[in-house]
């Protein structure tokens, strides 16, 4: 009835998107871990607002700038090729025609451009201008921001760190003609790839098959401090903590928020990485059959230089997390009144691996529920002989 790790992995992950990742996100990869990437920024003013005469002036000069009826897009910085530039920017200025931009949230499709690749992913965002309080109803300026490399589902797995990333230009964008493009702006948006995309991969080259202690300290909401090492390492040891939790997944808000209060009740220490030495040694670290199980698809991913695989292969352990914990509050609700269903949970917890984070998850789902902390108890019991034995 209760498959190996190893199976539920594999069944975790569909075959169909196994065989795209292997085909099309992995191509391009070489040692150097960085695949071919590449930015853009234009300035985009609505025709109808009233712009100072220096912004008109500035956008005459340019010769690459395209004008529609309700506004203009002009470029201001590429790092592609010129002859793919004009077809970024035409298709961009039919996204925007069609109000398919909309402001601050990025739009994530496939673009066929005169690259070597062809067809790419493309993030694109629009970052619109504050209006003034004198004309809250004129079309607003601001810039749009594009970035390409790897397939629209690659970087449909990073959205949110992708959205993150353009917010963090706001306080860089305040006038059309970026003096500050050469000092700031143009080395933020060539980071895009290295700081939105590759953190993962990072975190896994760093602590390699130790990834497992990390990944159960996610599951446990067990903090993770990372000692002697930049400020860089740390982030990325932090954004795959939670990128790796299981916070917003669960069923019930309250759960989320209920088991970090129960765990930080607990007497149980930080896991402290202390990267020193190199690698970096791991202490108060945790981990169980089921975290374990998945070392080996992240070293695998990580060796063939693919985080948008990395990247999926986590939503999958998360994914696999949810489906146990919704199996097991099934069973739990079963067994208030079956002792069958009762002996089916134990053998749930036993073969799933990872009863000691399913229980500590329904321990504080059911913390209002007589009947149900009962039932915990005993299942608690019952994982606490076997670890013994």
């Amino acid at each position: 009835m209760f498959s190996s790790q190893t199976s539920s992995f594999q069944d975790s992950i569909d075959v169909e998107e196994r065989d795209e990742f292997d085909s099309e996100d992995i191509v391009g990869y070489s040692q150097k871990i960085q695949l071919n990437c590449y930015y853009t920024i234009y300035l985009y003013q609505g025709t109808r607002s009233e712009a100072c005469a220096e912004n008109v002036a500035w956008n005459q000069k340019r010769a690459d700038s395209t004008s529609h009826d309700d506004f203009s897009l002009t470029l201001i910085d590429s790092s592609l090729p010129s002859e793919a530039e004009p077809e970024l920017r035409t298709y961009i200025s039919r996204r925007l025609s069609k109000g398919a931009l909309l402001g601050g949230m990025g739009n994530i499709a496939t673009v066929e451009l005169s690259l070597p690749e062809q067809a790419v992913g493309c993030y694109c965002c629009l970052l619109e201008q504050e209006r003034s309080p004198e004309q809250p109803d004129a079309d607003g300026n601001g810039f749009v921001i594009c970035f390409m490399g790897g397939s629209e589902k690659g970087l449909n797995l990073f959205r949110l760190e992708l959205d993150k990333y353009v917010q963090g230009l706001h306080s860089s964008l305040q006038t059309p003609e970026l003096q500050n493009l050469e000092t700031e702006v143009r080395p933020y948006l060539s980071r895009w790839y290295e700081e939105s995309v590759m953190h993962i991969y990072r975190v896994v080259q760093l602590v390699q098959s130790n990834i497992s202690f990390l990944l159960h300290a996610a599951l446990s909401h067990t903090h993770v401090e990372v000692t002697n090492s930049d400020e860089r390492t740390k982030a990325d040891v932090s954004r795959f903590i939670k990128a790796a939790s299981l916070q917003g997944l669960s069923q019930q808000d309250t759960t989320t928020a209920s088991l970090c209060k129960a765990m930080s009740e607990d007497t149980q220490s930080d896991v402290v990485i202390d990267c020193s030495s190199s690698p970096p040694t791991l202490t108060n670290t945790v981990s169980n059959r089921f975290c374990d199980g998945w070392i080996q698809a992240f070293l695998n991913a990580a060796e063939r230089c693919n985080p948008f695989l990395l990247r999926q292969i986590l939503e999958n352990f998360k994914l696999k997390a949810i489906q146990d914990m919704n199996s097991l509050k099934r069973f739990v609700r079963q067994a208030e009144m079956s002792h069958y269903a009762l002996f089916r949970c134990c053998q749930f917890l036993q073969g799933c691996g990872n009863g000691d984070v399913l229980l500590q998850n329904a321990r504080a789902e059911h913390s209002d529920l007589p009947e149900a902390c009962n039932i915990i108890a005993v299942l608690d019991e019952f994982l606490s002989e076997q670890a013994q034995a």
